[in-house]
């Protein structure tokens, strides 16, 4: 015998309330009911329309992303919201045909679909490269440019930036920059933690009031928690203004575990003139020739802290920059708090970056390298083996 879908009565199948939706007759015990699957059906019918193609995803990944991993809270949303599913044997199991209409996956409170969810709220994003000759930096020299044009107005005092050591080939080392000489020697990307936050507290006894501060995610946390705790160094002590400038950091690598790699492929670290991962590779820049190799034969040497992040865009930052998703020459940039709108667009205005609002193919690179740090919070594996 049939039963009605939402008083959950049995009804004779002969009862004249009843309707088809998806090839699929269900049957009512009266007009209410009736009325009220109706409205339900309808809503998710809109549902299904608004969710665009690229979204449509199938029940097999929600199977595999959530159910068999065992991160599944068995809350029944995916179920809710589909006929196809139910709750068996403690998980949810498909039990007709699947369209691959997505609306399982967008339900699910473990899977993270959203543009907020995945890379932090913004403002806006833009695809940008320095417009200064003097400035080439890593990928567009935006942060390096946006610095400069600081400096130059008067709006900061000085940025706390991380340049190479002089005895220790690529070895970083943090620095108070107060010229834009001094901005220079620290352009260009290092994988290895710099303890920035040693130079800020240097800046601050020193008396410079007006700071940039550049970092990846841990760094710009690190100084958020010390404004916004109660108990943080920066919470009451007003006179420092601090703008955060995050950097994408996907991971960071001992130093001295970079330093055996290299010189176990017969590269002087002293000869490398610039170091960059891009699609899983980590390449290495000599006078002579371009070196690549798997990032994973580095996972030995990768920070432990970074297979516990999951915040590939410095989500925390005024404003974040990296080279992912853009050209080769330019920089993705979301711009996040007011301030660091428009510090930005100041920066643009006044002809120190060229500057295009980030395409929708180049913001889903974006997304998909953030999607990926995010779901190393539920498999470790699954991150260590890409």
């Amino acid at each position: 015998m049939p039963i009605d879908p939402i008083c959950k009565k049995i009804v004779p199948e002969d009862t004249p309330c009843n309707t088809e939706y998806g090839g699929k007759k269900y049957h009512f015990c009266s007009d209410w009911c009736q009325v009220k699957f109706e409205h339900l059906e309808k809503s998710v019918i809109r549902m299904k329309r608004s969710i665009p193609a690229k979204e449509r995803i199938a029940f097999g990944k929600l199977r595999k992303d959530i159910i068999k991993p065992g991160i599944c809270t068995l809350c029944g949303a995916c179920s809710a919201t589909c006929d196809s599913i139910t709750i068996k044997n403690d998980q949810p199991t498909l039990i007709d045909k699947c369209t691959a209409c997505g609306v399982c996956y967008n339900q699910c409170p473990r899977t993270i679909t959203t543009e907020e969810g995945l890379v932090g709220k913004m403002r806006n994003a833009y695809r940008a490269r320095s417009a200064l000759p003097n400035i080439k930096g890593q990928d567009g020299g935006v942060v390096t440019a946006m610095l400069s044009y600081a400096l130059d107005e008067g709006l900061i005092d000085c940025a706390i930036v991380t340049t190479r050591s002089e005895e220790e080939p690529w070895k970083p080392v943090p620095m108070i920059a107060r010229t834009c000489d001094e901005l220079l020697d620290s352009s260009g990307s290092m994988y290895s933690h710099s303890m920035t936050m040693s130079a800020l507290m240097s800046a601050i006894k020193q008396g410079l009031r007006s700071i940039a501060f550049v970092g990846p995610s841990c760094n710009i946390d690190a100084v958020t928690k010390m404004q916004k705790s109660p108990y943080g160094f920066l919470n009451l002590f007003m006179r420092a203004n601090i703008v955060k400038m995050g950097l994408f950091c996907m991971d960071t690598f001992y130093y001295e575990g970079i330093k055996e790699f290299v010189e176990s492929k017969n590269i002087r670290l002293e000869d490398i003139e610039s170091m960059k991962i891009r699609k899983g590779q980590f390449e290495f820049h000599t006078p002579e020739e371009l070196k690549v190799y798997p990032l994973h034969e580095l996972d030995m040497y990768r920070s432990s802290s970074c297979k516990f992040c999951t915040d590939m865009a410095a989500e925390s930052a005024d404003i974040s920059f990296g080279g992912v998703g853009t050209p080769q020459g330019w920089t993705t940039v979301i711009a996040r708090s007011g301030l660091g709108y428009e510090l930005y667009n100041e920066a643009v205005d006044n002809g120190y970056i060229d500057s295009h609002l980030l395409e929708e193919k180049e913001m889903k690179g974006a997304l998909n390298l953030a999607k990926m740090k995010k779901i190393q919070m539920y498999s470790l594996n699954r991150r260590q083996n890409i």
